[in-house]
C-alpha cells in the first residue's frame, strides 16, 4: 500500500519512484491518507484506510463499482434530482452528475468524516457543480448518533460503516455523526426522481424522514437492504410506501428497485 502511494506521489511530481520517499512519520500524520484513481466516468479520492473494501478495489482496477445501478440511475433520473446515500468516497458521483438534466442536482449524504473528506475531493477532481454534498447521515429526525467506522482489527469499514445502538458504543471503533432528514434537506419545490439508499440497516429511519418527499414526488426508490432484514415485508413498509402505488420492479446488484405505477 505504501509502495503504491509512493509511486503515485513520485509520478505526480514528475520524479522517479526510487527518489521519492514518504516521511518517517507517515503513520502518525493526521493528514488525510488517500489515493487518486480513475475509471471511465472520472477521478476518485480513495481513503487509504479502506482500500481493501470492494468498491475501492474495483476503482483501483479501473472498473466501475455497481455499474448496473449507476447505469439504471443515469437512464431514469429524467429531469429530477437524485438523493444518494451513503456516498462513501463518491464512487457514484461522476457518473450520475454527467447524466443529470440542466438544473437538476444530486443531494449526497455521507456521515463518516474520512469518507466525506474523500468525497469532497472527488467532487473537486471532477468539477461537479450539480452536487450538494453533506457530512451527515439520514434519519427520521435531526440527531447526533454513533457510527462504527472500524472493525475489531482497526481497519476502516469504508462503505460498510453503520449506525450503532448506544449499548454497542466503543470509543475505539465509533465516531459521533450528524443525522438529518431528507424532507428538511431538500426544498419542497425541488422535483426528486430517485432516492437511492445504501445506509447499512438504517433504511427505515431514512425513509421515515423522507415520507413527505416520497408522497410529493413518487420517486424511484433504490434500496440496499441487508439479507435477513424484514423491512420490505413489514407492515410499516406496506402502509407508508406500497400503499402509494409502489411495486418492486427489479434488482440491481444488491439493491431492490421500487417504482410507482402512477
Amino acid at each position: 500500500m505504501k509502495r503504491a502511494l509512493k509511486t503515485y506521489l513520485a509520478k505526480s511530481l514528475g520524479k522517479k519512484a526510487g527518489k521519492q520517499t514518504l516521511p518517517a512519520t507517515y503513520d502518525s500524520l493526521t493528514a488525510l491518507k488517500c489515493r487518486i484513481w480513475y475509471n471511465e466516468y472520472g477521478g476518485y479520492c480513495l481513503p487509504e484506510s479502506s482500500l481493501h473494501r470492494s468498491a475501492a478495489r474495483r476503482i483501483l482496477s479501473g472498473d466501475v463499482y455497481e455499474p448496473q445501478t449507476i447505469e439504471f440511475m443515469r437512464n431514469n433520473c429524467s429531469a429530477g434530482d437524485i438523493v444518494h446515500a451513503g456516498t462513501y468516497f463518491g464512487d457514484f458521483l461522476p457518473g450520475l452528475s454527467q447524466a443529470c438534466s440542466p438544473g437538476s442536482r444530486i443531494w449526497a449524504f455521507e456521515p463518516n468524516p474520512e469518507n466525506f473528506s474523500c468525497a469532497q475531493i472527488t467532487v473537486l477532481i471532477n468539477k461537479l457543480e450539480n452536487v450538494t454534498l453533506r457530512n451527515a447521515g439520514l434519519g427520521s429526525a435531526e440527531d447526533v448518533l454513533r457510527m462504527r467506522t472500524k472493525d475489531e482489527g482497526g481497519r476502516g469499514l469504508g462503505g460498510k460503516s453503520r449506525i450503532v445502538d448506544p449499548e454497542e458504543f466503543d470509543p475505539a471503533l465509533d465516531e459521533e455523526v450528524r443525522i438529518v432528514k431528507i424532507d428538511d434537506s431538500i426544498d419542497c419545490n425541488r422535483p426528486v426522481s430517485i432516492i437511492q439508499l445504501d445506509v447499512e440497516d438504517h433504511e427505515k429511519a431514512a425513509l421515515t424522514g423522507a415520507l413527505d418527499t416520497i408522497r410529493r414526488c413518487l420517486p424511484i426508490l433504490i434500496l440496499e437492504v441487508r439479507r435477513g432484514s424484514d423491512l420490505l415485508g413489514s407492515e410499516w413498509f406496506a402502509t407508508n410506501v406500497l400503499s402509494l402505488g409502489y411495486t418492486q420492479t427489479g434488482t440491481l446488484h444488491n439493491n431492490t428497485v421500487f417504482q410507482c405505477a402512477s
